[in-house]
């Protein structure tokens, strides 16, 4: 009996360095992020935007979910440049694969939709890389945002 007891002690503890690493990669992620900028790049096109100048964005990460909120910032004022989007829903992440689960978007048809990326983590910069598709909506580009950590 003693010996299962130790056995059983050692596999537990085998097991804790593991739980702790994921917690820990995963709270590496957790927070308030400021979009910078982003790439959208369908085909041979590449748009960028500059979220520093005239609209702002922010993504939350807590540990289950994300929710992302951006808007200009004339206040509606400029009615050419109006803009207001923001989504939420479940996440998962392990070794730098981040997928979303979007379940609520200010753009309905996204909803329900699924997007996978790449999360790279340099300091307090955080770098999402992936692809967008919906076949329904003709939506097939690659998308590269940039955030720097607010909290």
């Amino acid at each position: 009996m003693r010996c299962f007891v130790f056995v059983l002690f050692i596999a537990l503890g085998a097991c804790t360095p593991e739980q702790k690493s994921v917690s820990n990669e995963r709270s590496s992620i957790e927070g308030t992020w400021q979009l910078l900028s982003a790439e959208n790049i369908t085909g041979e096109d590449t748009v960028f935007t500059d979220y520093t100048i005239g609209m702002k964005g922010i993504k939350m990460i807590n540990q289950n979910y994300f929710a992302f909120f951006q808007h200009d910032l004339t206040k509606g004022t400029d009615s050419l440049n109006i803009k207001y989007g923001s989504g939420s829903g479940s996440y998962s992440y392990m070794d730098g694969h981040y997928i979303e689960n979007l379940e609520y978007c200010t753009a309905r048809q996204w909803e329900g939709n699924t997007f996978e990326f790449e999360l790279t983590i340099k300091g307090d910069t955080l770098i999402q890389e992936g692809k967008e598709k919906i076949e329904a909506l003709g939506v097939d580009r690659i998308i590269r945002e940039t955030y720097v950590k607010l909290d």
